[in-house]
C-alpha cells in the first residue's frame, strides 16, 4: 500500500500531556490516543512539534514513541517526527529512535538556519537517504523563518527516492497548487493548517495533519471525509463552526491553545514547558464559553 493511500484523511500531530510537576503523564497520553481512535482519525502523529518536542528529552521522546506503538497496537498507523536544523543531529536520530513500527518519518525544515534552497534539498536528500522509513517533508516557513520553495519540493519529490510526502504549512495556496499540479502521482500532499483544509483538500490535498483535532477528532475527520468525497457543502457545514475554535487555538501559542481545550474536555492536565505558558486567562475563558455552546 502507498503512503498517500495510507495516510490518507486527518491526522493528528498528537500534544505531549504533563503533570503538574511538568514530568510526562502516560496515562493521559493513553486517554488522548484512544479519544483519537475512538473519534475516528486516520493516523497519529508522535513527536511532531505540537507534542512540544523543543522541550523533550532525548530519553523522554523515545519512551513517548514506544508507548505509543504499544498503545496504539496497530489500530491506526502512526508517524514519527525526527527533524531539527543539525543536519548531521538529525541523521543520528533516525538511528536513534525506535522506528521499526512507523508508517514514516515526519520531518520539519531546519528553523533559525534560514539556508538556501540548496541547503534545504542537501538538508532532505541526507535525511532520507539515512531514513529506514519514507520521509514526510514539512514546509512551515512562518515558525523556521523560511520558505521551502514550490521548485525545491518538487525536485525532492522526483529525485530523492524516499521522499514520499509533503505537510504543507506556508498558507500560499498558489504555491499548494503548483506542488499538487507537477508532483508524481503517489506523492502524498496533506494540509499542514487545520483553518485552509478543507480549501486545500478541495484543490487536491489528501488530507491533513491537524492541531485541532486533538480536541475535535469526530468533526474534524468527518469534515475532511466529506471533503476527500468532494461533498463540500457537507464539509462547510462540519467546518463552519470549528472555525472559532482554530483562532482561539492559535491565538497565542500552539499547543497552550489546544491543551487548554483538552483540559476544559477533561483530557489532560492544563500544563506547558518553558518558554510557552499556559493560555492567558481571557482566552481561557472564551474557550469555555465557546465549549458551553
Amino acid at each position: 500500500m502507498s503512503l498517500r493511500t495510507q495516510l490518507r484523511g486527518t491526522g493528528v500531530a498528537l500534544v505531549t500531556p504533563f503533570k503538574k510537576d511538568l514530568s510526562v503523564d502516560f496515562d493521559a497520553l493513553g486517554r488522548v490516543i484512544d479519544a483519537m481512535i475512538s473519534g475516528g482519525v486516520e493516523y497519529l502523529i508522535t513527536l511532531g512539534t505540537t507534542g512540544e518536542t523543543p522541550t523533550l528529552e532525548k530519553e523522554e521522546k523515545k519512551d513517548i514513541v514506544n508507548y505509543t506503538f504499544e498503545k496504539v497496537a496497530g489500530r491506526v498507523p502512526v508517524v514519527v517526527g525526527v527533524g531539527g536544523n543539525n543536519t548531521h543531529e538529525v541523521v543520528k536520530d533516525l538511528g536513534y529512535f525506535p522506528l521499526d513500527k512507523a508508517a514514516a518519518v515526519l520531518s520539519a525544515a531546519p528553523y533559525y538556519n534560514k539556508p538556501s534552497q540548496e541547503g534545504i534539498y542537501q538538508h532532505y536528500k541526507a535525511v532520507a537517504e539515512a531514513s529506514p522509513k519514507p520521509v514526510i517533508l514539512y514546509n512551515v516557513p512562518g515558525r523556521t523563518g523560511r520558505n521551502m520553495s514550490a521548485a525545491t519540493t518538487l525536485r525532492l519529490a522526483h529525485e530523492v527516492a524516499n521522499v514520499a510526502g509533503m505537510k504543507e504549512a506556508s498558507g500560499d495556496m498558489v504555491q499548494c497548487m503548483e506542488i499538487l499540479r507537477d508532483k508524481p502521482a503517489d506523492f502524498l500532499v496533506v494540509s499542514g493548517d487545520d483553518a485552509l483544509a478543507m480549501a486545500q483538500i478541495a484543490c487536491g490535498m489528501d488530507g491533513v495533519i491537524s492541531v485541532a483535532a486533538n480536541a475535535f477528532p469526530r468533526q474534524f475527520s468527518d469534515m475532511v471525509r466529506a471533503a476527500l468525497k468532494h461533498d463540500l457543502t457537507m464539509a462547510k457545514q462540519i467546518n463552519d463552526p470549528l472555525l472559532k475554535a482554530y483562532d482561539l487555538m492559535f491565538a497565542e501559542n500552539n499547543p497552550a491553545g489546544v491543551k487548554a481545550f483538552m483540559f476544559e474536555q477533561g483530557l489532560i492536565e492544563n500544563e506547558v514547558r518553558l518558554p510557552v505558558v499556559p493560555l492567558s486567562s481571557g482566552y481561557h475563558a472564551s474557550i469555555k464559553q465557546y465549549l458551553g455552546k
